[in-house]
């Protein structure tokens, strides 16, 4: 059924535990990773580091949870030549804490779109294109000016500040989500406009692929 943006919550990743080591990515339709009591539960959302960059920096929820493995939810590394075997370990940490962004506006996301190269042979008239990856994804929004006293506020303040890694989350009124790895950026200058409320912009700058997951 087709949604509307109407009922969209958002968090932003504002704690996470110490990285526990994984030792080993399996190739499968859903990965298992081997990472030794790690302390993890079901439907945790966690951030791989990982020698395979597909994955390296990205945002999953986890399942099937065992005391020294777990599985990324939908996440197939079968192809070998994508994830070679063996040079997956890494480490991954747990989302501990998500806060809400309040008085959202006006989301948009921009990238995400396939970067193509154009290459033409002398003894031909005919260009040619293949793919070469995708642009790097990110995400806008309008925040109420006056939302300087919330703890979203305050946790975009600080991420600016610090720039460090972060996931922002997008649960939608379906209760999908969308899990985004990235930095944040918060701009405090007061947009003023006749007729508008005063306004203020945060940007989400995207480290890889946004994860989504339905209810």
């Amino acid at each position: 059924m087709a949604q509307v943006p109407t009922g969209t919550t958002f968090f932003v990743a504002t704690a996470f535990s110490a990285p526990v080591a994984v030792t080993g990515i399996s190739n499968a339709a859903e990965a298992v990773v081997t990472a030794t009591a790690h302390g993890f539960a079901n439907g945790d959302i966690v951030e791989m580091t990982s020698g395979w960059g597909r994955i390296n920096l990205r945002a999953f929820r986890i399942k099937s949870v065992a005391a020294n493995t777990f599985v990324l939810e939908n996440i197939d590394t079968t192809n070998t030549t994508f994830f070679p075997t063996g040079s997956g370990a890494g480490s991954v940490r747990k989302v501990s804490i998500f806060t809400q962004i309040t008085q959202v506006m006006n989301p948009s996301s921009s990238g995400g779109d396939p970067k193509q190269v154009t290459y033409k042979y002398l003894e031909s008239d005919v260009e040619y294109n293949i793919n070469d990856g995708f642009t790097a994804t990110s995400y806008t929004m309008d925040l109420d000016a006056d939302c300087i006293s919330t703890p979203g506020y305050a946790a975009l303040r600080t991420l600016t500040d610090v720039q460090t890694n972060t996931i922002l989350r997008m649960v939608l009124r379906n209760s999908s989500q969308v899990l985004v790895p990235c930095t944040v950026a918060l701009n405090d200058a007061v947009l003023v406009q006749e007729g508008q409320i005063n306004k203020i912009k945060s940007s989400f700058n995207g480290n890889n692929k946004a994860t989504r997951y339905a209810a």
